[in-house]
């Protein structure tokens, strides 16, 4: 599939499927990060702190949001970081998370012949509640230059 820049408009949405948060998800990315804190892995611990049950890490749910979106291959378009990355509300084991993706704005490039698109990224629970947000910036050629 190919996108170019001047097929993006801002205000346009599109929302991924659900993905069930598991102990396993916790398990392999405390291995893989070493961030092995007790919020995320002493359940005993957990009891004695606010949210009384381990979380998932924010880098976890990170990963997994900007997974759900990666559901196109758009040829033109490349990764140029994220920015404005927030953890709203914590995510716990058995939470099912969505994201919704909408085009926030479109900016020039300093190479002519690409330009920049800005995704607002909301990661929502089960409840519909926001638990993380970031802005993920598109360098994406364009069709003229």
């Amino acid at each position: 599939m190919k996108k170019y820049y001047e097929e993006f408009e801002p205000g346009q949405t599109r929302n991924t499927t659900g993905r069930t948060i598991t102990e396993t998800d916790i398990i392999i990315h405390a291995g893989q990060t070493g961030d092995f804190f007790p919020h995320h892995m002493d359940e005993e611990w957990c009891k004695t702190q606010p949210f009384k049950k381990r979380i998932a890490h924010g880098t976890l749910i990170f990963s997994v949001a900007i997974g759900q979106t990666a559901d196109q291959i758009n040829e033109v378009s490349i990764t140029y970081g994220y920015d404005r990355l927030r953890f709203i509300r914590p995510v716990f084991i058995g939470d099912t998370i969505r994201t919704e993706i909408t085009i926030k704005s479109k900016n020039e490039h300093k190479k002519p012949e690409y330009g920049l698109v800005v995704e607002q990224v909301q990661t929502f629970n089960q409840h519909l509640e926001l638990v993380m947000t970031c802005e993920h910036i598109l360098m994406v050629q364009k069709a003229t230059t």
